[in-house]
């Protein structure tokens, strides 16, 4: 009995990509509505099957479409801005400022927009996102018809869609119940990396994930550097610190994995963790090579993720298969590693179990959705073929096969590309509104570049510190009192210091610029000796932001720099309109109050004379937590003996300027 069908493919090489790798040199595949209704020789289908549309393939590959792990794709409108630079100064010099500046949710559609014509044109057909405005990138790839992941972006630091991380996790919600069931989106939910959350937003994004049975896609152990931060604060790399707040326990899409070691393989193997490989953004970032090999030993789920075309500068993931193979080879010095049928499994049907889209896409079988491509290897660079070995299909695609070879591209059932004509997203009307936007960018750099903040990133080094802390100032005649009084409380005295700080503040005409201070800090031992000294640069911006009833501060964020010039050559470099000198012994100690962490610091200046000061600081990344800790602190301040009614807001730069 002849079975009905919507469409026909005949005349294929199908590459099923499934658990036995099945292939037909002359195959078939049957499609109905928005998935596969069968799989097999084209005799034989042809036979079983009639579809209102044929389509001959004319000997091309018929594949599962590709699957990009790992990408940013707003970022497409940023491509090109600040290559080859260090990773600090890539960052903090351009691509922070200018997403704080431009990125709406105007600017995201458009990005993405033009993110998923360039996937298409790649042949990939599902994609994991992680960025802001996440709602925007899902509006925007469901119009294109593509099928992703969409992860909003969770910081402790205020981002372009959120000023708290309270704010961002509440936006994911709200997609997370706005996308939840539809055909193509995904919603997910994205604490961007260990070092960029805090306990809590680690805990509530896992909760979030696990509420709605979401992936939650985060950044893991990119860079070395990530790992010895992650060592020296928490004594543990960060696979082990993440799985202390059963991060683990959602489906985890863990982004990188450059600097994991053997360990840390076994547990994620465990949890089931999906880990997206990108190799051309790890390698353009000098941030590693991936121990990829290892992990697919030991039977980790490892997809080909492009990440961002502001680290990468493209979204062809026919470059990211081919590279994941060879630097593989190439850092194992084993030729055999990652073969090529093996490349293409990370890309495809690796790569969908990878973001936890594995029993939907991946793979061309029966039931699964019709996500799927045609590939032309009858080129001049593809040929001659050859068949004695039954893998040299595979090794076609990896090896010589480009992007530009895919003609054809379905996602769910539906054409979005036919004979390399995009049917779904317009292009020759969004490139000259990407232009526009990059004119704007250009004329917003060339103005930064003149600013202080620009030549502290120039200067290299410089690394954004934690954006508000709470602050109360106190003047005290006693200080001796208030110490003895600290020392025999009941407060966690976590560790004390002493200092000898010289200080050194820039003013520069437009107040907007905020203070640069050149510090000498001493460091004193227990005999009263200097055993080390730091020299430092930190641009403070201007930074009452709020005033909670303590009259406590909420400091904007500030920017640190190594400083191994002279002064003299920091003078000449900045220009500043004006200095103030300022010295000061530093008593500090870290105590830990009704469970939160507070600096106690007695200063007494010196130069100017000024007196002795308590200050009480704590970190804090949103507004909701920064009232919690003012009153904290001010019970802190009673508990020390001192009243806050005379607090400063100031800091002494400004004590300084408003003294007669």
């Amino acid at each position: 009995m002849v079975q009905k069908a919507d469409k026909l493919f005949i005349n294929a090489h199908v590459l099923c990509m499934d658990d036995d790798f099945n292939r037909y040199e002359k195959g078939a595949v049957a499609v109905t509505g928005d998935h596969i209704q069968a799989v097999g020789n084209m005799d034989q289908l042809t036979k079983e099957y009639q579809a209102p549309e044929v389509i001959d393939c004319k000997g091309k590959i018929l594949m599962p479409g590709l699957v990009d792990a790992h990408t940013h794709v707003p970022m497409n409108l940023l491509r090109g801005l600040g290559d080859d630079l260090r990773l600090d100064v890539w960052l903090l010099g351009f691509i922070m400022p200018v997403e704080r500046e431009f990125v709406s949710p105007e600017f995201v559609h458009l990005g993405t927009s033009l993110a998923c014509a360039e996937l298409i044109r790649s042949g990939v057909t599902s994609f994991a996102d992680m960025y802001y405005f996440e709602d925007q990138v899902a509006e925007a790839t469901a119009e294109a018809g593509l099928r992703a992941i969409c992860c909003q972006t969770i910081l402790k630091f205020p981002s372009p869609d959120a000023d708290s991380y309270e704010e961002a996790l509440a936006a994911s919600e709200t997609m997370i119940k706005n996308w939840k069931g539809h055909p193509l989106i995904t919603p997910a939910v994205a604490p961007h990396a260990a070092y960029t959350s805090t306990v809590d937003i680690l805990g509530s994004a896992t909760a979030l994930a696990q509420k709605y049975d979401v992936p939650l896609h985060i950044h893991i152990a990119e860079t070395s550097q990530e790992v010895e931060d992650c060592l020296d604060e928490f004594d543990m790399p960060v696979v082990p610190y993440l799985e202390q707040f059963d991060v683990f326990s959602a489906k985890v899409i863990a982004a990188h994995c450059v600097h994991i070691d053997e360990r840390e393989m076994h547990k994620l193997v465990r949890y089931g963790v999906g880990v997206a490989h990108n190799p051309t953004s790890n390698l353009k970032l000098s941030s590693g090579i991936a121990k990829v090999s290892r992990m697919l030993e030991l039977g980790l789920n490892v997809g080909i993720g492009t990440d961002g075309v502001s680290s990468n500068n493209d979204l062809d993931m026919f470059e990211e298969i081919r590279l994941a193979a060879l630097l593989a080879k190439g850092s194992s010095g084993d030729p055999t590693v990652v073969p090529a049928r093996t490349a293409i499994a990370m890309a495809t049907s690796m790569g969908a179990k990878c973001i936890h889209l594995g029993d939907l896409t991946g793979s061309l079988e029966v039931g699964k959705k019709a996500d799927l491509i045609l590939v032309n290897i009858d080129t001049l660079h593809n040929s001659p073929h050859y068949r004695n070995d039954p893998n040299s299909v595979y090794a076609q695609l990896v090896y010589a096969a480009k992007s530009t070879d895919v003609t054809d591209v379905m996602v769910d059932g539906k054409w979005l590309m036919r004979e390399q004509k995009l049917l779904t997203v317009d292009i020759d009307k969004l490139l000259p509104q990407a232009q526009s936007l990059a004119l704007e960018i250009d004329r917003f750099l060339v103005e930064r570049f003149q600013s202080v903040y620009s030549k502290l990133i120039a200067i290299g080094g410089a690394e954004e510190q934690e954006s508000y802390e709470v602050q109360i100032k106190v003047k005290v005649d006693d200080p001796e009192k208030v110490i003895t009084k600290l020392e025999e409380s009941e407060l966690e005295i976590l560790y004390s210091r002493h200092y000898h700080e010289f200080d050194t503040y820039f003013k520069f005409e437009d107040p907007k610029e905020g203070w640069l201070r050149y510090r000498e800090d001493e460091f004193i031992d227990a005999k009263g000796e200097v055993e080390n000294v730091r020299y430092r640069l930190t641009l403070i911006g201007p930074q009452r932001e709020k005033h909670f009833p303590q009259d406590v501060l909420l400091s904007r964020s500030r920017f640190i720099a190594p400083a191994p010039h002279s002064l003299r050559f920091y003078k000449e470099y900045f220009k500043p309109t004006d200095e103030t000198y300022i010295e000061k012994d530093r008593r500090r100690w870290k105590v830990s109050f009704r469970n939160i962490e507070f600096f106690i610091n007695f200063d007494r200046l010196d130069e100017p004379g000024l007196g002795n000061f308590l200050e009480v600081k704590s970190r804090t990344w949103s507004l909701e937590d920064a009232e919690k800790k003012a009153q904290v602190a001010d019970d802190l301040l009673k508990l020390l003996g001192v009243q806050s009614k005379a607090s400063e807001t100031l800091d002494y730069v400004q004590i300084i300027e408003t003294q007669p």
